[in-house]
């Protein structure tokens, strides 16, 4: 009886340290919702791209050919891109805030401060790397780019939260360099990166965490 107490007592002392020094109030529900957000957005896309009236061409080595080249298309697409990104980022405000107060957790304090701080670095670079090719022509990158500086930026934040938030990073990363091989796919990998895998680790955060 007293092994267990002393058991109980470490695993709360673990507890109140991962309190203290890790933001563990993300939502897995807000993670399965950008999944869906991304795939909504990866099936508009490629509508843009292949069904409108400038169709791409699929053997096109930079995977974007006719279509992108009209201005209508590339701002549709970065308009989507926005409505995408924004729709995320206030659902996981929302569901992080709304979790965060049931834990007894400030939604903004040094640790959520630090958390976004390592997280930005690396998508602020890889936005601003990939609005200078798109400047440039060079449409291919955008979607390996994309994949991944959002793993580096997930693997970065991961110090400061849960650890499973690491390894969607390094899988963001893998998916991201197949697709800088295979740059005819890059949305197909992007659904994959900010769709599928999105899904899938918002669900096993939800069932893991949220419950």
């Amino acid at each position: 009886m007293e092994e267990k107490e002393i058991h109980d007592e470490l695993a709360a002392i673990r507890g109140l340290m991962e309190r203290s020094s890790k933001f563990i109030s993300l939502s897995g529900l807000s993670g399965i919702l950008a999944g869906i957000y991304a795939s909504i957005g990866s099936g508009v896309a490629y509508y843009i791209l292949y069904a409108g009236d400038y169709p791409v061409k699929h053997n096109s080595h930079y995977f974007i050919a006719e279509g992108i080249q009209s201005i209508i298309n590339i701002y549709s697409l970065l308009l989507l891109g926005i409505l995408v990104l924004l729709a995320s980022v206030v659902t996981a405000i929302i569901l992080s805030s709304r979790q965060a107060k049931r834990k007894g957790q400030p939604i903004w304090g040094k640790i959520s401060q630090s958390l976004l701080f390592h997280m930005s670095i690396p998508l602020l670079t890889g936005g601003l790397l990939i609005l200078i090719f798109m400047y440039d022509g060079s449409y291919g990158i955008v979607a390996p780019a994309s994949l991944i500086f959002y793993g580096l930026s997930l693997v970065s934040a991961s110090n400061f939260t849960f650890t499973d938030v690491k390894y969607l990073g390094l899988c963001e990363i893998a998916l991201g360099l197949i697709a800088a091989c295979l740059p005819s796919y890059g949305l197909l990998f992007w659904a994959l990166g900010f769709g599928v895998l999105h899904i899938i680790y918002g669900g096993m955060m939800y069932l893991k965490y949220d419950r």
